[in-house]
């Protein structure tokens, strides 16, 4: 069973960075239909996830994947209707859920830990800083999203290594060259488009 949740977790994980990475440098239709796919997979990624985590008393890491949902809706969303700005309303309520579940995940494993004093708890909080800043700014189209999901890549790599997970410690490693990927084609569509502008 274990091992059937890290095909399902870090397969679903994987694939929603490829296709989020493929999307940047895409056509306008190309690019919907890849993001879209890419925001939806990752939310079905998430229970095996949680699971995961929560059996390994990961409860930072754990309390990030519920709280960043409702980012990877934002983003769903901003997609689908096609928008760099998304309603008030539901960026609110994004950034709400992200701040509770940082609250949460963080009291609850300095409370069961007795503080934060262990290597797991350190890679936790980079998996957590770098996952819903991530998804947070990506799903507002903000390249530098990209930045904070090779830190969470990273440090999930590492964690996943640590405690004997390789299929998911692999599959970190391979987003994480997706995600480098993602960064650099949106830095150069940035680029190209800032060209155009300033050219007419």
């Amino acid at each position: 069973m274990n091992l059937l949740f890290q095909i399902w977790g870090g397969g679903f994980y994987l694939a929603n960075k490829t296709l989020l990475a493929i999307a940047e440098g895409k056509s306008r239709q190309s690019k919907r239909i890849l993001k879209m796919s890419g925001w939806l997979i990752y939310i079905l990624g998430v229970p095996a996830w949680v699971i995961i985590l929560i059996s390994k008393q990961n409860w930072i890491a754990a309390s990030i994947e519920v709280g960043g949902v409702p980012s990877m809706v934002l983003g769903l969303y901003s997609v689908y209707k096609e928008s760099v700005s998304s309603p008030r309303s539901l960026n609110i309520f994004a950034q709400a859920i992200t701040c509770t579940s940082l609250a949460l995940g963080v009291g609850y494993s300095i409370h069961v830990y007795g503080g934060i004093n262990s290597v797991t708890q350190c890679l936790e909080i980079g998996v957590m800083v770098g996952f819903l800043l991530g998804s947070y700014f990506l799903a507002l189209n903000r390249a530098y999203g990209w930045l904070f999901f090779m830190l969470m890549n990273g440090s999930m790599a590492t964690l996943m290594f640590i405690q004997s997970k390789p299929i998911l410690s692999i599959q970190q490693l391979c987003s994480l060259g997706f995600v480098i990927y993602g960064f650099m084609v949106a830095i150069k569509t940035k680029k190209r488009k800032t060209f155009r502008s300033s050219a007419l």
